[in-house]
């Protein structure tokens, strides 16, 4: 088991250091997610590896007809529905073992939070969290999601929204959010005074 006082760590280092292609496409998505270093990435690859593994566990128990295994994929589905990685419904552990680590970035604060256009980049977007300026309502997932209403960043008179770039979140609700293709959007400079 283990002392409690020292915990074990969330994610696995890849087995092989030096690959160029695996530390290419780990690279490509740091960039893309705003990550702050490989152990962020690791550590959901570990997470997806966990549900993965756990998904062809009850598919071979299911196989033997144990009732058990039954209850426990069906609560396996509702949590990953609850994540928002899956659908709440029609979904089966093909659709778990289909998953990629893409879905489990994409499910992030840091991410929803640029998507929903409340900062330019991730990075930002990750800056304003630890900030204090983003907050969650309640339970809820997306929807939920806007400035927090203590932090400075929410008066619509702050310098970094009159700008125009960043929405309100009344006006990110209904907007579709920047895509994540790896590209960021050019910062916004300000106007000199012609002098």
């Amino acid at each position: 088991m283990g002392d409690p006082k020292f915990s074990r760590a969330k994610f696995e280092r890849p087995s092989h250091p030096w690959e160029a292609e695996r530390i290419k496409a780990e690279n490509e998505l740091l960039k893309k997610y705003g990550l702050k270093n490989k152990k962020e990435l690791w550590r959901s690859q570990y997470v997806l590896r966990r549900f993965r593994q756990r998904a062809r566990e009850l598919q071979a128990r299911i196989r033997t007809r144990d009732k058990q295994a039954e209850k426990e994929r069906e609560q396996l589905l509702r949590r990953l529905g609850r994540l928002g990685l899956l659908p709440l419904e029609g979904t089966t552990l093909d659709d778990v073992l289909a998953l990629d680590v893409e879905a489990i970035l994409s499910r992030r604060l840091q991410t929803l939070t640029f998507l929903k256009g409340l900062a330019f980049t991730p990075r930002q977007a990750r800056q304003f969290i630890v900030h204090g300026h983003v907050s969650i309502g309640g339970r809820t997932q997306e929807t939920g999601i806007t400035y927090d209403e203590r932090s400075p960043i929410s008066n619509d008179l702050h310098p970094v929204r009159q700008q125009g770039q960043i929405p309100g979140p009344a006006a990110a609700d209904g907007e579709e959010g920047p895509d994540l293709s790896g590209d960021e959007p050019a910062a916004p400079t300000a106007d000199k005074p012609e002098g």
